[in-house]
């Protein structure tokens, strides 16, 4: 299996805004947005709409839904400007009004708004004038969304995948990730169109925090002293001795625990770790790897046999920092960066449009794609840990287990393109 595996985890372009006093007073506009453009839109305050409007960033918006009603008529001078702002900036202008003054909807019509919807919004009326909009030109392509860092047609290498996770900054929940990743595509079948002749995925998650794993804890696992046997004399086990080791979780997904007691990282080295690996590739159709936050000596080999490295960061100046010195790293020693697939968690919500410029910006100065968003699952992540039991199980329509499940969906279709491929 290929480096350049295709993932649609990544979040889609932010194409449109509405700009509002209160969007919650337009709960009908909010329906149509999702309606037409699912989760390519934002929403932004009148006080904050200039100036976001006036940054390089708003380069991918197509137009701007602003929506205005009586009690705006105080501050039809800043609207007007956010409107020529938005017309300065190549930005089409739907204005949506409610209970506003002939005289005032005049006066801002006048100053360049394409297009004009009265609310409640009629049937299709907003479908109509983005339609409008959209005729002069054909809709241009967003030249970001081409840039995308992961190779669309993968290519097979072998039969079994493998899936690396690593934390760039402590409690980023880069074991939250592989504990449901691996339990959602050991249910891969489940998802998405059913095949009947297509059985779930073998899995195996092997959690290689000798020191700090909690693999086993997620999962409600006791840690087993062959662990440490196994790791002592990887190189000379066979298949026959590296099964006893692994722990059954509900008749689908093996577990490869942490040892029970914290041994130096050094107890292992690169030829121990791909000894592990083959055995665990004979084995299984999919590998999951829970890292450890240190880069250590056997991190290149897992890095070289991943065909997907997560790197975990958050929306923060030390994951910035980490980030940077461990590209810095892999670039120093020629180690393939294409493999890495940065990670967000808790990233910012559909509508907080702010928030994804900050990501945007944080992708641009690292020099990389951040195409793996994951929302934030809130004390239901943590509980789940506690009760030794995956998102999926315990809280199924968690945004952040969603966000796994549509991961774990694309790294599957993409596997079984390529097994189709080979």
């Amino acid at each position: 299996m290929g480096s350049g595996l295709a993932l649609k985890s990544d979040p889609a372009p932010i194409v449109a805004s509405t700009i509002s006093r209160d969007i919650q007073n337009f709960d009908l506009l909010i329906d149509d947005m999702e309606t037409e453009l699912g989760e390519s839109w934002g929403d932004l305050r009148l006080d904050e709409a200039r100036a976001f409007l006036a940054q390089s960033s708003t380069e991918d918006l197509e137009f701007v839904a602003i929506a205005v009603d009586q009690e705006d008529e105080g501050d039809l001078g800043l609207i007007g400007e956010i409107i020529r702002t938005a017309k300065d900036g190549g930005v089409k202008v739907i204005l949506i009004a409610k209970d506003l003054s002939t005289q005032g909807l005049h006066q801002l019509l006048k100053l360049g708004a394409d297009d004009f919807v009265p609310y409640p919004l009629p049937e299709r009326a907003l479908h109509d004038a983005i339609e409008r909009i959209r005729a002069p030109e054909p809709q241009p392509q967003n030249p970001h969304a081409m840039g995308s860092s992961v190779n669309p047609t993968p290519q097979m290498e072998g039969k079994s995948a493998v899936f690396a996770v690593q934390s760039l900054a402590g409690g980023t929940g880069a074991t939250t990730l592989a504990v449901n990743l691996a339990w959602e595509l050991a249910n891969a079948e489940k998802g998405g169109k059913k095949d009947k002749n297509k059985k779930a995925p073998s899995v195996c998650l092997i959690d290689l925090d000798l020191q700090f794993g909690s693999a086993s804890t997620f999962l409600d696992l006791p840690r087993r002293e062959l662990i440490f046997e196994i790791l002592s004399d990887s190189q000379n086990m066979d298949i026959e001795a590296f099964k006893p080791a692994l722990q059954d979780f509900n008749g689908k997904l093996s577990v490869f625990t942490s040892p029970s007691d914290i041994v130096p990282m050094d107890v292992i080295g690169p030829e121990d770790v791909d000894a592990i690996l083959n055995l665990a590739t004979e084995c299984f159709d999919i590998v999951v790897i829970d890292m450890p936050s240190t880069v250590v000596q056997w991190t290149e080999t897992v890095l070289n046999r991943a065909d997907v490295f997560f790197a975990m960061l958050e929306l923060d100046m030390r994951s910035a920092q980490n980030a940077m010195r461990f590209i810095k790293a892999l670039q120093a020693e020629d180690l393939p960066l294409e493999k890495v697939n940065f990670a967000l968690n808790r990233a910012p919500k559909s509508l907080d449009l702010n928030g994804k410029s900050r990501v945007k910006r944080l992708g641009e100065s690292l020099g990389v794609k951040i195409s793996t968003h994951l929302s934030d699952g809130g004390r239901q992540v943590t509980q789940c840990s506690d009760h030794g039991v995956p998102l999926a199980e315990m809280a199924k329509k968690n945004p952040m287990r969603k966000d796994v499940a549509k991961l774990a969906e694309s790294l599957f279709s993409a596997m079984l393109a390529e097994a189709e491929v080979a």
